[in-house]
């Protein structure tokens, strides 16, 4: 779809202005290209013409190779709640491997037993077991699904990211019309695409439809309380209560993918504050304290079918450096620092969250320019430290599901992706699809700071 207005001679300026600023970086990126795919090895640490390379990060703050200061909210892929490097788990991390300890030894340990226990007694959980990324919690979590049901279809809404896992790559971008029905990568098994359906986030009408149409046949429905890909949007407490109900009705098992959402607006899971329990649940991200650290968790019917009381039927085995010890070292460190500190943290974060929000809003707005912020909350979920910045073509328009905000024929994509990062960057601060995450090592004086350059960018786009 032809995106309303062209910025191609705003980009080309902006690179050229980002080339001369970021030298090291460039001389590096070309070494990059040389030796890695794009120069790098995950899609959203690339940008046009070249990533700024980092060499330290601490708090709200990174380095890179030119020495210039950034103001970061990107932090981690929305993982440090608490900043970069948070030295109560550096410290920790630090003493395990002055001990002799930290790297993998193959054999179990007390970590993971604590570890576990900490996420069953704020989640409710029955079993835990532990992988390392959000990509293998989901595809576990969804091959035990299909091994309970012995049922052949996933439901999942449009825009949400699941990982790059084949149960996932359905209805993540917006393709043709009517969008998000398209497979997101080549190379995948040709029944994958018939196996996958898709529905809209927060429609509870659709959802029933789906259900009336193939509940039968469905093994599990794979939704985020919070989509974060998608456009960061609560979802609406009815349909997570529709999905409960409708899952429960028709035998489905209701997965939360709680990847971006879990101990992100309390020191717990997402969905007990709506008031509705999923049968498996994935966490990763934020337990890691910014270590490799994922996890299912969920009914033990459904996941003892790994082990020897279901017959081992699910080969969810695990991989080498799953449960690596210095990682759960650091679970244990930041889940035990949440829950301690759940009463300080979450109200300071949702805090920041209202006066970054407002203030990003009304730098744009003063320079003539229409841009909402998502992330904003509802009855259950309060106002998000994580958000993505859109600008719809039309003022007055507040997306509030990923059809309106993935939608090249609602929002301005190419301004809110390409166009603003580099000039963010220019101005020292990095975003992420229009912004990021908030965190408790952010200021009231970096918000000044972020609302400033927001100014300066509004005035180089108008």
């Amino acid at each position: 779809m032809v995106n309303r207005r062209d910025h191609a001679q705003l980009f080309t300026t902006l690179a050229a202005e980002y080339e001369r600023r970021f030298p090291a970086s460039a001389r590096l990126n070309t070494r990059a290209n040389a030796v890695l795919v794009d120069g790098g090895s995950h899609a959203l640490r690339l940008m046009r013409p070249f990533p700024p390379r980092v060499v330290r990060a601490d708090g709200a703050w990174i380095e890179d190779e030119d020495g210039h200061r950034i103001l970061d909210f990107w932090q981690g892929h929305h993982a440090n709640i608490l900043g970069h490097n948070p030295g109560f788990v550096t410290a920790a991390l630090s003493r395990y491997f002055a001990t002799g300890q930290g790297l993998l030894t193959g054999f179990t340990d007390r970590l993971q037993v604590e570890v576990a226990e900490l996420l069953r007694r704020t989640t409710g959980a029955d079993r835990v077991r532990f992988t390392t990324s959000g990509t293998l919690a989901t595809m576990y979590a969804v091959l035990l699904a299909r091994a309970y049901t012995v049922r052949p279809l996933v439901l999942k809404v449009r825009g949400g990211w699941h990982g790059a896992q084949p149960w996932g790559l359905k209805g993540v971008t917006f393709g043709t019309e009517p969008g998000f029905q398209e497979m997101d990568s080549a190379g995948l098994p040709t029944a994958i695409a018939d196996q996958l359906l898709v529905t809209r986030y927060n429609d509870s009408d659709m959802l029933v439809d789906q259900f009336r149409a193939h509940g039968d046949q469905i093994a599990c429905f794979i939704v985020e309380p919070f989509i974060g890909a998608g456009g960061m949007i609560p979802a609406d407490p009815e349909f997570l209560r529709a999905a409960r109900a409708l899952t429960a009705r028709y035998g489905v098992v209701l997965i939360f993918d709680e990847i971006v959402s879990g101990f992100r607006y309390r020191a717990s899971d997402t969905g007990r504050m709506y008031g509705v329990q999923p049968d498996l649940a994935t966490f990763g991200k934020v337990i890691g304290g910014g270590m490799p650290v994922a996890a299912v968790a969920g009914r033990a019917k459904i996941m003892n079918l790994i082990g020897k009381k279901g017959g081992k039927r699910v080969a969810f085995s695990g991989g080498t450096y799953s449960a690596h010890p210095a990682s759960l070292l650091a679970a244990k460190t930041m889940l035990a620092y949440l829950i301690a500190h759940e009463n300080e943290i979450y109200p300071r974060l949702t805090a920041l969250a209202q006066i970054t929000h407002r203030t990003v809003e009304t730098a744009f707005a003063a320079e003539g320019i229409y841009a909402r912020c998502t992330g904003y909350g509802n009855d259950v979920l309060p106002e998000s430290p994580s958000a993505m910045l859109l600008f719809p073509y039309d003022d007055g328009v507040t997306p509030r599901t990923p059809d309106a905000a993935r939608n090249p024929a609602v929002c301005d994509i190419t301004l809110g992706e390409e166009i603003l990062r580099i000039a963010m960057l220019l101005e020292g601060v990095h975003v992420t699809h229009g912004l990021g995450s908030v965190t408790t090592a952010h200021t009231e004086s970096d918000i000044a700071y972020l609302g400033a350059a927001c100014h300066r960018v509004a005035q180089r786009i108008k």
